[in-house]
């Protein structure tokens, strides 16, 4: 039950599209795989491209990344925080002004390529953690009701939809 997609009510509706990419039900080898994929696909990146946005006013490779990074810090705080059965409202973030303040433009992509890394390795064990209990209980963020469970899928999929701007947008394809 643990790693069903979750319910429509179990997150906040502007999170279906993130919800909808992942097809794969063993949550934890996807995350793996998945971070795996990222790193090689970020480890064959110069500098130079870590640096390129695709049109002005644009977020760069290396701001991606972080904000990769920062959401899945994000995600598994809300997560632990439900887990453990806190009741209080988790309040939202402004990824705009977090990107802002990010420090990602005086950071070198291999340096925040291992931030990201990092953050995965830890988003693991830390699910791998949770009771069976735990996976379905609800908690609110952001002004939304939200599972556990949503919140790992939340990760995957916002990761998928990241690299999927990448292809398309930056032209960054991994092989």
């Amino acid at each position: 039950m643990k790693h069903e997609r979750p319910k429509p009510d179990e997150y906040d509706p502007r999170f279906e599209a993130y919800v909808a990419r992942v097809r794969d039900h063993d949550l934890p080898g996807h995350l793996a795989r998945q971070g795996n994929r990222t790193a090689t696909l970020l480890a064959g990146l110069t500098e130079e491209q870590g640096d390129y946005a695709y049109a002005a006013g644009k977020w760069t490779v290396k701001r991606v990344v972080q904000h990769l990074a920062d959401g899945e810090r994000l995600f598994c705080y809300r997560a632990m925080c439900i887990a453990r059965g806190d009741e209080q409202e988790l309040p939202g973030f402004d990824e705009e002004r977090y990107a802002a303040n990010d420090g990602s433009a005086a950071r070198s992509l291999a340096a925040i390529a291992a931030d990201f890394a990092a953050v995965r390795a830890a988003t693991l064990p830390l699910f791998a953690g949770f009771d069976e209990d735990a996976w379905t209980r609800r908690g609110v963020a952001n002004g939304a009701p939200i599972t556990v469970r949503a919140l790992l899928w939340l990760i995957a999929g916002h990761e998928l939809h990241h690299l999927a701007v990448l292809e398309e947008r930056y032209g960054i394809v991994s092989r």
